[in-house]
């Protein structure tokens, strides 16, 4: 249409049509999935100096110290032992842990992972203690050195669980179902099911505990920023140095009379006096076999020995998988954790035979050092064992380290399963996170995991070793009540039950299934065989399907 003679100006050209961005898009960076965690100064194959190398390994073994003496102390009065039953004790779990700890580091999973006793097999002991506590013994050293040899037995045969599990390679095809989803509470209750070992443990006494945790995070985090010269020593070395410090100050309470007057639960807690472990271990004492006796083999014993097997089996996995992220590899392979759990299964066959009084498993806490020194190399660890070898034969010096408060070590773990708890949260990247079923899935894992665990433990008897299920069998009691007392243990059942049964197919990419399944078969990845292959030639004398 034409005005006063001049024809219609053009319409304007539409707006270009605006993106929808997705809600906080714009708000902040995002950041992609990582396979490797971006702060390690050391991976598995890298190694700090000799000299570092050497004050990092005596690092691991003072962390690995403080479950030892724990579990000696709880169960060697139980069962009649004096001070120097307990050093000798402690001196058998020092030797196998680092027997154990040089397999799986050589042999085994080949990660930095160190192999310490398991507070899994605490309800199966506890039962044996209680079966002959109504005996007439000649002496209570005489109650002691009978309820060994039974508890002997049940580990020689009990291991044969472990052993079944990885050299049949079951493990490992088991294994082929996690995913991403299901490690993510599995490994988080790793370090979260302990935490009845962290602050609870700490607040026996509260004025050593607490400023150790105080004085570990104030210097290993906020100290080291002061001076770039700092930052590295405190990094790898402020554990130690606030040890000292803790150890000294407990010290010059105990001379000072602060604890005279004290009941003799806090006297046991806080005194540096109170183990006695330095008057009574031998200067010299090598562990050798069948040192406390014969074993003795009785099947209600085995078969709570062989539940607490099975728990170790899953927690050390669980272990594995944290510590393959603190080292900087790729998770474990099938075939790996079948032949690391296979050679669990031979370490606690050793167990017994050398008189150990519980298993062994991956040690939580050394994981969690890995963390918080931000070294991850496997020679630390490998190290680490000539430390347990010399303090398990020369009593009196490993008699002076065990002697340092348990609250202390308390402190320490209240860090180190905190680490181990997160590095299990960060498996979730490779799934969706927005996925309702998954959240699901991931809710009601840990959930249950904690809530049915925590219920078992509370409703168990510190003393006779007697949990919730009472069934009238009481080696059936002692295998429901050692598996359900264990939160990784109910966080794998709840999360394998769920993730493969709950829309499996269709939820793959979800479950983060296509970044997983290569790391779990041998060459899937090509990382794995530079991580997980043996040394030297040994892999021509190892049948192929565990390389």
């Amino acid at each position: 249409m034409v005005e006063n003679g001049q024809p219609a100006a053009p319409a304007p050209p539409p707006p270009p049509a605006t993106v929808q961005q997705p809600l906080g898009a714009a708000k902040g960076p995002s950041y992609p999935p990582a396979e490797q965690l971006s702060a390690l100064n050391y991976c598995i194959h890298s190694n700090p100096s000799w000299a570092q190398t050497a004050v990092l390994a005596f690092q691991h073994y003072i962390v690995m110290l403080g479950s030892i003496v724990m579990i000696a102390s709880i169960l060697v009065p139980q069962m009649g032992g004096g001070p120097g039953d307990k050093a000798r004790v402690i001196q058998a779990l020092l030797f196998m842990s680092g027997l154990n700890t040089l397999v799986q580091a050589l042999l085994g999973t080949r990660l930095p992972t160190v192999m310490g006793p398991s507070f899994a097999y605490m309800l199966a002991v506890l039962s044996i203690i209680n079966d002959f506590r109504d005996e007439d013994f000649s002496s209570e050293h005489q109650r002691f050195l009978h309820t060994m040899r039974a508890i002997q037995g049940s580990l020689i045969i009990s291991s044969f669980v472990n052993m079944l599990l990885g050299f049949s390679r079951a493990w490992g095809e088991f294994t082929m179902f996690f995913t991403p989803l299901i490690v993510v509470p599995y490994v988080c209750l790793v370090g979260l099911g302990l935490f009845g070992r962290g602050f609870p443990r700490l607040a026996t006494c509260v004025e050593l505990g607490l400023p150790m945790l105080v004085f570990l995070v104030v210097l290993q985090q906020y100290m080291k920023r002061l001076h770039p010269a700092a930052h590295s020593v405190l990094e790898r070395f402020a554990l130690l140095v606030c040890i000292g410090l803790v150890w000294a100050f407990a010290a010059i309470l105990t001379a000072a009379g602060a604890y005279n007057n004290v009941g003799n639960a806090t006297k046991q807690s806080c005194r540096t006096d109170r183990s006695f472990l330095m008057s009574s271990a031998p200067w010299i004492k090598i562990p050798y076999p069948f040192q406390w006796g014969t074993p003795i083999f009785r099947a209600s014993h085995v078969f709570g020995m062989m539940g607490a097997a099975l728990v170790t089996t899953v927690e050390s996995t669980g272990t594995f998988i944290a510590a393959s992220r603190f080292a900087g590899a790729t998770p474990p392979p099938a075939h790996v954790l079948s032949r690391s759990i296979g050679l669990q299964g031979v370490g606690q066959l050793l167990d017994g035979i050398f008189g150990s009084i519980v298993g062994t498993n991956a040690s939580v806490e050394n994981v969690g050092l890995l963390a918080l020194t931000h070294v991850g190399s496997r020679r630390v660890v490998q190290i680490s064992t000539i430390f347990m070898f010399f303090f398990s034969i020369f009593g009196k010096f490993g008699a002076f380290f065990a002697s340092i408060p348990l609250p202390i070590f308390a402190a320490i773990y209240c860090v180190l399963y905190a680490l181990v708890a997160s590095v299990g949260i960060t498996f979730i990247q490779f799934t969706n996170v927005n996925s309702l079923r998954n959240i699901y899935v991931m809710g009601l894992s840990l959930f249950l995991g904690l809530s049915v665990s925590q219920y078992f433990v509370s409703n168990t008897n510190g003393s006779t070793g007697h949990g919730p299920v009472h069934s009238g069998a009481g080696w059936f009691d002692d295998i429901l009540n050692t598996i359900f007392g264990s939160a990784p243990m109910v966080a794998l059942i709840v999360g394998m039950i769920l993730d493969n049964t709950l829309d499996a197919h269709n939820s793959r990419p979800d479950r983060g299934i296509p970044w997983w399944a290569p790391f779990q078969k041998k060459k899937g990845d090509g990382r794995n065989e530079e991580f997980y292959s043996f040394p030297l030639r040994i892999n021509e004398y190892v049948p192929r399907r565990f390389l």
